[in-house]
C-alpha cells in the first residue's frame, strides 16, 4: 500500500468519524439562565443518544454572535425569553420555518397555539409567563381590585401608588407593545403618560425589586412576571425575599376584558444550522410531558402542554385565569412604537 492510499484511508476514517459525531449532536445557543435546563438536555441525550452542546449568554449577544458567525455558525437552535426577542431573530432571517422543514411535525402544531408562535411556525413557545400585578392587602381594597386592568393603572386613584421597572426592560416593552396592538399608539401613549404620573418612585431594580417595594410599603401595587413570586416563596433568593413574598398578593388583571398579558420562553430552528433533524427532535422533546413537567417545576413558568400542572407554589394562585390571546409575535412588530412612546413620556 503506497503513502497516497494510506493518507486517503486515514482521511476517509477521519471524515467518517467526524460525520458520525456530527450526526449525534445538536448545538443550542441559549438565553435562558436556568441550571435545571442542563439536566433536561441530559435527559434528551439519554433518550436519543444526541448530545446537546450549549452556548449560554444574553439573548441579544447570542443573536449578534449568530449573525456574525454567518454560514460558519455551528448553531442549530436559538432559545430565549420574551417573544419580542424571538421576533427580532425572525426578522434577521435567522430561523428556518418548521412548517417548511417538516410539514409533518404534528406534535409541534398540536401543542403550540397559533398566538404563541411565529408565522409559518418560524419559532414556538416552550413555556408561558404572565405579567401580573402584586398588591399590598393592607392598603388596596377589594373594591379597587374589582375588574382591575392594566389600563386602570393610569387612573388618578392610583397616583403615587404604582411601581414597575424601567422602559428598557423587554418585558415592559412587550406589555406596552401588546397595548399598542390593541389600542393604537395614541391611546397607549396617553395611558403610559398617566402610568408614569402614578409611579411611587422612579423605576429601578428588577421584577423582584418591585414586589419588595410593595412588601416594604413603598408602593401599593407592582407589575412583575408571575414566576417571581414562586421563586421568592421557595427561599431560593434568601429569607428576606421569602418574607416579603408572603406580604403581597398576586392579582391577574383584565379578567373581564382581554385577559392577563402572556409572554413566552421560546425556541427557533436556525436556517444555517448543520443538524436540523436533531434540532427538530429536541424541540419536540421540549414540548413533551417529561420536559414540560421539568420546565415548570424548576422555572415556575406555566406549561404549554395540556395535562401538565404548574409548580404548586405558582398553582396555588390559580391556573384557570383568562389569558390574553393577542399574538405574541405582535410584541416584536410593535416594539419600535412601544419604545418610542415610552421615551416620549419619560418612562
Amino acid at each position: 500500500m503506497n503513502l497516497a492510499t494510506k493518507l486517503l484511508q486515514i482521511s476517509l476514517a477521519v471524515f467518517i468519524f467526524s460525520a458520525n459525531s456530527f450526526a449525534n449532536e445538536v448545538n443550542l445557543y441559549s438565553g435562558r439562565h436556568y441550571d435545571s435546563d442542563e439536566q433536561l438536555y441530559a435527559k434528551f441525550t439519554a433518550e436519543t443518544g444526541i448530545k446537546v452542546n450549549v452556548i449560554s449568554g444574553k439573548g441579544k449577544a447570542l443573536m449578534q454572535q449568530i449573525i456574525t458567525e454567518g454560514a460558519s455558525s455551528p448553531a442549530d437552535l436559538f432559545v430565549t425569553v420574551d417573544a419580542g426577542n424571538l421576533w427580532k431573530a425572525e426578522k434577521e432571517g435567522l430561523f428556518e420555518p418548521i412548517d417548511d422543514f417538516d410539514a409533518s411535525s404534528i406534535k409541534i402544531r398540536s401543542v403550540v397555539p397559533d398566538n404563541l408562535k411565529g408565522p409559518n411556525t418560524t419559532w414556538v413557545a416552550l413555556a408561558k409567563r404572565a405579567r401580573i400585578m402584586y398588591y399590598n392587602p393592607r392598603t388596596v381594597s377589594a373594591a379597587e381590585l374589582e375588574g382591575l386592568t392594566y389600563e386602570d393603572l393610569a387612573k388618578p386613584e392610583w397616583n403615587g401608588r404604582v411601581v414597575i421597572r424601567k422602559s428598557s426592560n423587554m418585558y415592559n416593552q412587550s406589555l406596552v407593545a401588546s397595548l399598542v396592538a390593541n389600542h393604537g399608539v395614541e391611546a397607549t401613549e396617553a395611558w403610559a403618560n398617566g402610568l408614569v404620573s402614578n409611579m411611587a418612585r422612579k423605576p429601578e431594580g428588577n421584577d423582584r425589586a418591585q414586589i419588595m417595594a410593595v412588601a416594604n410599603g413603598e408602593a401599593d401595587i407592582a407589575v412583575a412576571n408571575s414566576y417571581y413570586i414562586a421563586l421568592m416563596l421557595s427561599g431560593k433568593k434568601g429569607a428576606e425575599q421569602q418574607v416579603a413574598a408572603n406580604k403581597v398578593v398576586p392579582y391577574f388583571p383584565s379578567q373581564d376584558g382581554r385577559g392577563t398579558h402572556i409572554n413566552v420562553s421560546g425556541i427557533g430552528m436556525l436556517k444555517l444550522g448543520p443538524n436540523k433533524d436533531n434540532a427538530l427532535r429536541l424541540i419536540e422533546f421540549l414540548l413533551s410531558e417529561t420536559a414540560q413537567n421539568h420546565i415548570v417545576n424548576n422555572s415556575f413558568e406555566y406549561p404549554l402542554l395540556e395535562g401538565v400542572n404548574p409548580h404548586p407554589l405558582i398553582a396555588q394562585f390559580g391556573t384557570d385565569f383568562k389569558q390574553d390571546q393577542t399574538p405574541v409575535s405582535s410584541y416584536g412588530e410593535f416594539n419600535p412604537d412601544a419604545v418610542k412612546l415610552m421615551e416620549r413620556v419619560g418612562w
